[in-house]
């Protein structure tokens, strides 16, 4: 059965780098970027990303549709599908102008996804809930939203690891159920 993992942490943690080596030794490899390069910094650490990665690696653009970019991948040959990150699909929803409920719906519809998937996944995201609290309405709504975002991917995935200065913490692994549902918004 293949595996479902959740990858997350603080910026700078190491979550990409992690999320790529995990899966460095396949050759079948579907990766899904949700970065837009808006400016030279974004433009920088895409590129930076790029190279971090095999070439050999398929890499789909999703900076919107995230759920849908997926579905399309079911059909296809792949052994993993790595997604990078949920963080940066949340914030391009809200700064379009999309409504929590809607980010929240394709969040589910993207649970849906991660729960009947044909190959491994590992799904990147920040962790935005232990910083400093955000000083704006809007950064308020994002850190909300993502975080009810995670915390719905991380009960359907079979394995979340936090990063923290690099090293991978082990936060839940395959085993029965002992999941807390979600809040809803």
């Amino acid at each position: 059965m293949p595996e479902s993992h959740l990858v997350l942490g603080g910026a700078r943690s190491g979550k990409s780098r992690f999320a790529v080596a995990a899966n460095a030794d396949r050759s079948r490899v579907a990766f899904v970027a949700t970065a837009r390069a808006g400016d030279g910094d974004m433009a920088s650490r895409i590129a930076r990303h790029r190279a971090e990665r095999p070439a050999a690696w398929t890499t789909v653009e999703a900076p919107f549709d995230l759920p849908a970019a997926l579905e399309r991948l079911a059909g296809q040959r792949f052994d993993a599908v790595v997604v990078d990150c949920v963080t940066v699909w949340v914030g391009n929803r809200l700064l379009r102008g999309d409504t929590d409920e809607s980010t929240l719906a394709e969040s589910a519809r993207l649970v849906e996804v991660v729960r009947r998937r044909p190959w491994d996944l590992t799904v990147v995201t920040n962790e935005v809930g232990e910083g400093v609290h955000p000083p704006t309405e809007a950064g308020m709504r994002f850190r909300d939203v993502l975080g009810l975002v995670n915390q719905r991917i991380a009960a359907a995935c079979d394995r979340v690891t936090l990063m923290v200065a690099g090293v991978p913490l082990a936060v839940k692994a395959p085993g029965p159920a002992r999941d807390i549902a979600p809040q809803a918004p």
